[in-house]
């Protein structure tokens, strides 16, 4: 593992940052958790590449508040182009008329 910082899918809507840290300082320390709400995901951050390591290899495929986790690397975010609503095309596919 490259990185430090973690994706942690399939958590219950209700699972807190405060939670999600807790749960991942049992393997190593915790610089950031983040829930994404409304989403069923989050990221946690770990202090080394190690600890993450270690904490994905503990915790993927447990059971947390009824879920199984998923625990992976998290990758990072694709720059994707935003559409030009003033170049045509808009929402739907056509030329705009004014």
């Amino acid at each position: 593992m490259q990185g430090s910082k973690l994706y942690v899918g399939n958590l219950s809507y209700n699972v807190t940052n405060e939670e999600l840290s807790e749960l991942f300082s049992n393997h190593g320390t915790v610089v950031e958790a983040k829930i994404i709400e409304g989403k069923g995901f989050g990221f946690v951050e770990m202090s080394s590449s190690s600890e993450a390591e270690n904490a994905k290899e503990a915790l993927n495929g447990t059971e947390f508040k009824e879920r199984t986790l998923k625990v992976d690397e998290a990758q990072p975010r694709e720059n994707k182009p935003r559409r030009d609503f003033n170049r045509g095309g808009g929402s739907r596919g056509g030329p705009r008329r004014y």
